[in-house]
């Protein structure tokens, strides 16, 4: 979130750069300390990926705006992956019922 948070602040310009880069941290840590790496990863590896994508296909102009796109497409894309190792996890542990134990 810090990347996005750089990101909008230097598209906006000014004093927006420093107010949406320190938001972006705070979320950023708050977040990664509540066990969000996975989403994270997502969204840094889609914001890297979404910029160089712009760069190559329309110039440096439109950088932000694809690593903006980017980190969007990465979050979405990290919450989706994140669901189905959740899903995989749990179905690979046997559950016990009542009616399988012993007495």
């Amino acid at each position: 979130m810090g990347t996005v948070g750089v990101l909008i602040g230097v598209l906006m310009g000014g004093a927006f750069f420093y107010v949406a880069a320190v938001m972006g941290l705070i979320l950023g840590i708050g977040v990664g300390l509540i066990g969000g790496r996975r989403f994270f990863l997502g969204i840094f590896i889609g914001t890297i990926a979404g910029g160089i994508l712009a760069w190559v296909l329309s110039g440096p102009d439109n950088v932000t705006v694809g690593a903006g796109s980017g980190a969007a497409m990465g979050g979405f894309l990290g919450i989706w992956i994140s669901m189905l190792i959740d899903l995989f996890r749990r179905k690979e542990r046997p559950t016990v019922t009542p009616s399988d134990q012993e007495v």
